[in-house]
């Protein structure tokens, strides 16, 4: 435990004045911060599960915080970290920020898995218990994850689907046995390091379906569904859709779109609400909406499979300009624009 201020860095005592603070004025403080900025704030917070109440109210003397209300606050950790993120900068973007401060400070248990194939890891995994594969699948990227659920059996795809939602956490050991196991069967593949937590939950599984085909999205909604209606309409809300792009500022739908071919646009609006429709070609070039409108015209009648591919592909180029930090999309729990 730090009890001297003279030991403490700059980053640790600006997280001790944020740990002091309630949230919503600790993330109006946060977003003053980059992102590269908050992550390092973000893991001393983290790691400063506890402070003493003397050395918190030098850290705040020094930085002359007049504002504090009440006795410092001698809280910090992981949860509190969470919270402050998620009030700063939304909770994806926090979910990212901790992901890669989990993986930083606690290695990467299954990153021997990285390289193969998604064949390869469903054939690995093909035996395992529904939340032995639930947590290795937590721990791979959205997209190679995606495509090893995409692997299973639909009953088998869903009950894990549910178990990535449903995931706490796990102590070292028990991810260490499981990683040790895979590794023995994987072959020759790169050792893992030592894991600390795993990260489970609606989010995670949310990030896979997103980055999923069609039929593997819609297989695993209807199997969640039948095992946890509750869980699959939460999982549902948290999904970003193609209606929400009306939730972009204008300048980041022109990002959107300049990616994105007529054709597949012209599908992609088929059957879309009227202010979808006004938006996207609002915020067009004179010259492409004369395309588009051509395309819209010209298509004719279409299978909703394939309008849903369109709009998928859009939904895609969303995810990836946010996930890139070129975009925001706002969120359910965030005041939308108005146009």
């Amino acid at each position: 435990m730090i009890e001297q201020l003279g030991t403490l860095t700059g980053t640790q005592k600006v997280a001790i004045v944020l740990m002091q603070m309630d949230q919503g004025r600790a993330a109006q403080v946060m977003k003053q911060f980059s992102e590269a900025e908050a992550e390092k704030i973000t893991a001393e917070i983290v790691g400063l599960e506890r402070v003493e109440p003397e050395l918190a109210e030098k850290a705040l003397a020094e930085f002359h915080e007049l504002t504090l209300r009440g006795r410092p606050r001698p809280r910090g950790g992981r949860s509190f970290a969470a919270g402050l993120l998620a009030a700063s900068f939304g909770a994806e973007k926090a979910a990212g920020v901790l992901d890669r401060l989990a993986s930083s400070l606690a290695g990467k248990p299954f990153e021997f898995l990285e390289d193969a194939e998604s064949g390869q890891v469903v054939t690995l995994l093909a035996d395992e218990l529904p939340q032995t594969i639930a947590l290795v699948l937590a721990h791979l990227r959205p997209d190679q994850a995606s495509a090893v659920l995409a692997g299973f059996q639909d009953e088998q795809r869903a009950e894990v689907a549910r178990c990535i939602a449903t995931m706490g956490t796990a102590t070292p050991e028990a991810v260490g046995i499981v990683a040790d196991t895979l590794r023995s069967r994987a072959g020759s593949l790169v050792a893992p390091k030592q894991a600390v937590e795993v990260v489970g939950g609606i989010q995670p599984l949310v990030d896979i379906i997103n980055r999923a085909d069609i039929a593997t999205e819609r297989a695993v909604l209807e199997g969640l569904e039948l095992r946890d209606p509750q869980l699959a309409e939460e999982v549902r809300s948290r999904m970003l859709t193609f209606e929400d792009i009306i939730k972009l500022e204008p300048r980041d739908i022109q990002q959107v779109l300049r990616g994105i071919d007529a054709a597949v646009l012209a599908v992609a609006m088929k059957g879309a609400g009227e202010q979808v429709i006004e938006l996207i070609r609002r915020n067009v070039s004179e010259r492409n909406r004369e395309i588009l409108d051509d395309e819209i015209r010209n298509v004719g009648p279409v299978r909703m499979s394939q309008v849903e591919e369109a709009r998928a592909d859009i939904v895609r180029a969303i995810r990836s300009l946010e996930a890139d930090g070129l975009i925001t999309v706002q969120r359910a729990d965030e005041d939308e624009y108005v146009y």
